[in-house]
């Protein structure tokens, strides 16, 4: 069950992939059956709330489960890798140079006590043998790509002497160092101010059209994907309950998790009004409910939905949702 576009290049293929966290009980599920695709140039959006299950899936596609997280994909593809068939070392040579990972924590990610430029020259001295001087050239470079005032002389500043958002693009300038295909962005505008959020999505927008690489992001931030993606899966629960071109999804959703989220979205128009919530929480991973996971939060829930999970299908040209009622939801927007 395709939850994007197909692509005549895609730079990732997920099929089935599901993330289970083991212990000592019961092994918990986080994520399950979700299939994605980017192809080469595609901003592609995985939203959910917190919870949701979209950072377990970024980091199951990079590779960085730990011991107590189990995964399993029909097909878990970069480009013409098998990522499936990779141990640790082959993973490890993939990440930066065909797969890269922005985090929102900048500095938590960068080293506090070397300069900016050693830590960017760092990546091509070890994956590029390149000299000290040769390194620190593409540093410049690349902060100057990023929009970094002055790289030439910032490049020996640390990580404190930046503001969050220049330590984010700082970040991503390490991220694009080595020509990934694929950059996967997880919540990488949550810590900053909107003015400076705009920015850091004007320059991943503008980073896929220079470099042609393949963006997915992973937000909670509605806001966000209808600024920047092409195509968006919403997740809730640990599954994709709707899919399709940003566009169309937002215009006309066809499940109520979708259409809830954007009647919670600020409007101008409704100044002087009660915001609208969703009432309830998002379900625990270990305690999600029979049958469809949104049900006890969902208006348009009928006797079915607690007993019935619906899967995820075509309900229009392009479009995929997991509800009994999306064709009469669609009906009721259009």
């Amino acid at each position: 069950m395709d939850t994007t576009n197909p692509s005549g290049d895609e730079v990732l293929r997920v099929r089935n992939l599901s993330v289970a966290f083991t212990g000592s009980g019961p092994d918990i599920p986080a994520v399950r059956e979700v299939d994605i695709s980017v192809g080469r140039g595609e901003f592609v959006a995985l939203l959910g709330e917190s919870g949701s299950g979209k950072s377990v899936t970024a980091r199951a596609i990079m590779g960085l489960g730990d011991e107590y997280s189990r995964v399993s994909a029909d097909e878990l593809r970069l480009g013409d890798v098998d990522l499936l068939t990779l141990n640790e070392e082959g993973r490890r040579r993939l990440r930066g140079e065909r797969i890269a990972l922005v985090l929102q924590d900048a500095l938590s990610a960068l080293n506090p006590v070397m300069t900016i430029g050693d830590q960017i020259g760092e990546l091509f001295r070890v994956h590029r043998r390149a000299g000290r001087r040769q390194a620190r050239a593409r540093a410049i470079d690349l902060l100057g790509l990023v929009g970094i005032p002055a790289p030439s002389r910032r490049v020996d500043d640390y990580p404190h002497q930046f503001s969050g958002g220049m330590r984010q693009r700082i970040l991503i300038a390490m991220a694009i160092a080595l020509d990934p295909e694929l950059l996967i962005a997880d919540e990488p505008t949550t810590a900053l101010d909107v003015t400076v959020q705009a920015q850091i999505l004007d320059l991943l927008g503008s980073l896929r059209d220079q470099l042609g690489m393949g963006i997915l992001l992973i937000t909670h931030d509605l806001g966000v994907v209808m600024e920047v993606a092409d195509h968006v899966s919403v997740m809730y629960a640990g599954r994709i309950v709707e899919s399709g071109s940003a566009d169309t999804v937002f215009a006309h959703p066809a499940h109520p998790y979708t259409e809830a989220l954007l009647r919670s979205v600020p409007q101008a128009a409704q100044r002087g009004s009660d915001l609208l919530t969703i009432p309830g929480s998002p379900p625990s991973p270990a305690r999600v409910p029979r049958g469809c996971s949104f049900h006890p939060r969902c208006h348009l829930a009928v006797d079915a939905c607690a007993t019935t999970r619906p899967p995820l299908v075509e309900v229009a040209i392009g479009r995929r949702a997991a509800c009994l009622r999306s064709e009469e939801l669609i009906g009721e927007l259009v």
